[in-house]
């Protein structure tokens, strides 16, 4: 079973890579977004998965009797949706915010600060 999650978190991995590399930032949002998925697939899925037995010790125990899920990656996964969630949330607005005052969503053409019409630095740099 974890191998085939291995294989969709390294396939999630290469469509996050590719959707930021875009020229649009809607694309770049959503690789971000895939990505930060992605890395939540990876730490669970180091915290062991199974099905069968919960991570819960009885109370006459100190230990668990079996291999058993690791509830600390289950936690700082649990969290790490919501962070990347209102982050996710609050670059959206920015990107809408941008689009309404530059009229388009192409990163290239994002510059106004910068001038038209830049030389190259001497010696190519």
């Amino acid at each position: 079973m974890e191998t085939g999650v291995t294989v969709l978190i390294s396939l999630f991995f290469m469509v996050a890579v590719y959707l930021m590399l875009s020229k649009q930032l809607v694309r770049i949002l959503l690789g971000i977004a895939i990505l930060g998925n992605a890395v939540n697939m990876l730490i669970f899925t180091n915290g062991r998965l199974t099905r069968e037995i919960p991570p819960l010790i009885p109370a006459h125990l100190y230990t668990p009797e079996t291999a058993t899920a690791n509830p600390l990656p289950q936690a700082l996964v649990l969290t790490a949706i919501v962070i990347s969630f209102s982050f996710f949330a609050f670059l959206l607005v920015l990107a809408f915010r941008a689009y309404q005052e530059l009229g388009t969503d192409e990163v290239n053409k994002m510059r106004v600060a910068e001038p038209e019409n830049d030389q190259t630095p001497p010696q190519g740099y």
